[in-house]
């Protein structure tokens, strides 16, 4: 069961840096950000395309390995942003961050 965390205030490779100021060694996070985006913190990252949104092929980063989307209008297909189509995204971005961090 993942753990539940506050937002975290800096990214630093693997590293997590949380707002009481320590510092962890993480493989995922998990974003949820509700019914629409709002990732400020992703801004300066290389995360982010001009208009704020995710830049991203079928879900994964280009620039981060490990850092993965779901849930995005046109992220494959057009229900890729409603209930019956994020599944089908989410299993395939959950398999390939497996694939990723199992070659690690």
């Amino acid at each position: 069961m993942p753990d539940r965390r506050e937002m975290f205030t800096g990214i630093d490779g693997g590293k997590v840096t949380w707002a009481e100021g320590t510092v962890e060694e993480v493989d995922t996070i998990l974003l949820a950000t509700g019914y629409r985006p709002d990732l400020p913190h992703l801004t300066g990252l290389g995360a982010l395309d001009d208009a704020g949104h995710p830049s991203h092929r079928d879900g994964l980063s280009p620039v981060h390995p490990g850092l993965a989307f779901v849930g995005f209008e046109w992220q494959r297909i057009l229900s890729s942003n409603s209930l019956r189509g994020v599944g089908r995204d989410a299993v395939r971005v959950a398999r390939r961050m497996a694939a990723h961090l199992a070659g690690r």
